[in-house]
């Protein structure tokens, strides 16, 4: 064995809980550790149901959470808004707008149910539309906040 690589060893390192204080030892590489948490206030161990918040971590996630929850609802009320956006609208080009119309399609929600019952295939399916053209209207309909249905 090489001499020199191999770490310090303590043989009573000192193990510290910071949220409950309790103090045991162990055998390791440093002569004092400090943890947040152990087995003696932990609510897994202990059977309560407390929240051991570590520098405002439950805060900041209910934060997120509500923030969340209020961009999906705005998401939503804009996709309700924007219900009657004419598939010319979406700039697909001239000949594509008029497939899509002779189609049956004449606005987003047209093309989102169409979308839905179907999948990609009932786009691909009109003569003269490929994948780009479908690519192009689905990226256009997330820039206006739709939420597109998801491929089977």
């Amino acid at each position: 064995m090489r001499e020199g690589i191999h770490p310090k060893w303590f043989p009573e390192a000192k193990v510290v809980c910071l949220a409950c204080g309790t103090e045991w030892h162990i055998a390791g590489t440093k002569p004092e550790m400090r943890v947040d948490i152990c087995a003696n206030c932990h609510p897994f161990y202990t059977g309560e149901q407390r929240i051991v918040d570590t520098e405002g971590q439950v805060d900041r996630f209910m934060k997120r959470l509500e923030a969340t929850t209020t961009r999906q609802v705005d998401t939503d009320a804009k996709t309700q808004d924007k219900a009657e956006v004419a598939i010319a609208q979406l700039n697909l080009g001239k000949q594509y707008t008029e497939l899509l119309e002779a189609n049956g399609i004449k606005t987003a929600t047209d093309f989102m149910r169409k979308l839905e019952e179907g999948g990609d295939d009932a786009i691909l399916n009109i003569r003269g539309l490929g994948r780009k053209v479908l690519t192009d209207a689905k990226k256009r309909l997330r820039a206006r906040g739709y939420t597109l249905p998801v491929a089977q």
